[in-house]
């Protein structure tokens, strides 16, 4: 007997094979275009963004050489309806999620009720207790949220994970926009295309929109680790285009629990602090002692009401992987409604049951550290040896607590180029949700491709690329 293989549903073709309605102008003039023309424009587009500095670092990587991240030529196209659906969806999603926040920071309701366990939350090690109490402005904790979004079966769309702590990519999603202008002016005289190119007045906007009360101009900067953090570009290229400074901890200081930049001019005081550093590091007087990224006395400012911080310290409580399959229950609690987009069903492997059950497929599964990141700490059953499993299995039963499991989904394909030519490969998407006075969104997002043959892994750690996304306007 033949093994059945997984059907997966093509954004360009469907599962019937014709190409869908929303691609078929795109469709009709890739089919004219030789492809020598697309493998010159391949080289063309490397030679730019290598001349503007697009790279990245991989952390553990002993030659810690930057790295371009592969820029596929052919988009991934939303029609209209599809992407209202998304939007209200991820709107839905993360108002439930600051909810969640302000919650277990205050009156710990969700938790009272026993719909998410106390320990869950109060034990996590993202949970932070110094903000216990705190008021921030507007309530808002996740200013910046990334939700990672997929689509399996038939082409329904599911939440893979949120990323509220310091989600990162957004400045990919702006560069291949301009990239693929550059490149084919005549698609966009094709295609109604939304714009994104907005996002960075977007984002400044937000950041304004929460600064201390009382403050009509507020000064915004953006804090960075420095040079040597994987996501500097995205950092100098986001305070660029808001026309805002970037700072490492060493430019700031508090005095009388108000933050200053180190100016040619003199002090200059800070408003809203768009951070881009991980909450142990942020103030070495509260948290980690040996921090040289952070700014000393930087919390007490914060608790003072005197500086807003984007995100909020202890946002990551929601994006833990362990809190995950729980988002469903916070929507319909805080907002009272039906979740429009679906999590990916999911198995906890505290739970007996779960575990049992997962230990015996995990031939079929994928297995996740509910703190890892980047396509890190994961299994994916189907792919791995049984040395690989074998190994898995001993972690997992050590420490089962760490882990979630969830079905090897039938991720859908896109059309890329790739060496051997126009070929299918697996991709997710990332859209960027901004929350001030309102949740808004740009159409579109962050198109993530494994370029591997057969390979469910988008990170570009683990050799995944990235595409434009083009949301259709009508």
């Amino acid at each position: 007997m033949t093994a059945t293989l997984p059907v997966f549903f093509d954004e360009m073709h469907g599962l019937a094979g014709e190409v869908l309605p929303h691609y078929r102008r795109y469709a009709d003039w890739l089919a004219r275009l030789p492809p020598e023309v697309l493998a010159q424009k391949r080289q063309e587009a490397d030679v730019l963004f290598q001349r503007v500095g697009i790279t990245f670092a991989v952390y553990g990587d002993e030659a810690a050489e930057e790295r371009l991240i592969p820029f596929d030529l052919v988009p991934r196209i939303l029609p209209a309806d599809e992407w209202q659906t998304l939007e209200r969806g991820l709107i839905q999603r993360v108002r439930a999620l600051n909810l969640f926040l302000r919650d277990i920071y205050h009156e710990q309701a969700i938790l009272r009720e026993g719909i998410i366990p106390p320990r869950k939350a109060l034990e996590n090690a993202q949970y932070r207790s110094v903000m216990q109490g705190m008021k921030v402005p507007g309530d808002i904790y996740a200013h910046v949220a990334g939700v990672d979004v997929v689509r399996a079966g038939k082409g329904e769309f599911y939440v893979l994970e949120d990323n509220l702590r310091v989600p990162s990519g957004v400045s990919y999603m702006l560069e291949n926009r301009k990239m693929m202008m550059r490149l084919f002016p005549e698609l966009f005289a094709l295609h109604e295309v939304a714009p994104v190119d907005h996002y960075p007045d977007l984002l400044l906007d937000t950041l304004r929109q929460v600064a201390p009360q009382g403050v009509a101009d507020p000064s915004v900067a953006l804090l960075t680790p420095g040079s040597y953090n994987s996501a500097y570009y995205e950092h100098t290229f986001l305070a660029q285009q808001m026309g805002i400074e970037l700072v490492e901890g060493q430019d700031l200081f508090v005095r009388d629990h108000t933050v200053y930049m180190r100016t040619t001019r003199g002090p200059k005081r800070v408003d809203v602090i768009y951070r881009r550093i991980d909450d142990d590091f942020i103030d070495p007087q509260v948290f980690r002692p040996d921090s040289l990224l952070g700014v000393a006395g930087l919390f007490s400012a914060y608790q003072a009401g005197r500086v807003t911080l984007a995100n909020a310290i202890g946002t990551g409580v929601a994006d833990d992987k362990s809190m995950y399959p729980h988002v469903p229950e916070m929507i319909e609690y805080y907002l009272g409604e039906k979740p429009i987009l679906n999590n990916v069903p999911t198995w906890q492997l505290r739970k007996k049951d779960d575990l049992k059950y997962v230990l015996e497929h995990l031939h079929e599964l994928v297995v996740k550290e509910v703190h890892g990141s980047g396509g890190y700490g994961m299994l994916v059953g189907p792919a791995a040896t049984m040395t690989q499993r074998a190994e898995f299995r001993e972690r997992i039963v050590t420490s089962p607590e760490k882990y979630i499991a969830q079905p090897t989904l039938a991720l859908s394909t896109c059309p890329t180029f790739v060496d051997a030519g126009i070929a299918p490969r697996h991709l997710d998407l990332r859209p960027f949700v901004l929350s001030g006075r309102e949740v808004r969104l740009v159409p579109g997002g962050l198109t993530r491709v494994a370029l591997k043959e057969g390979s469910l892994v988008v990170n570009s750690s683990q050799g995944g690329g990235t595409k434009d996304t083009w949301v259709l306007e009508r």
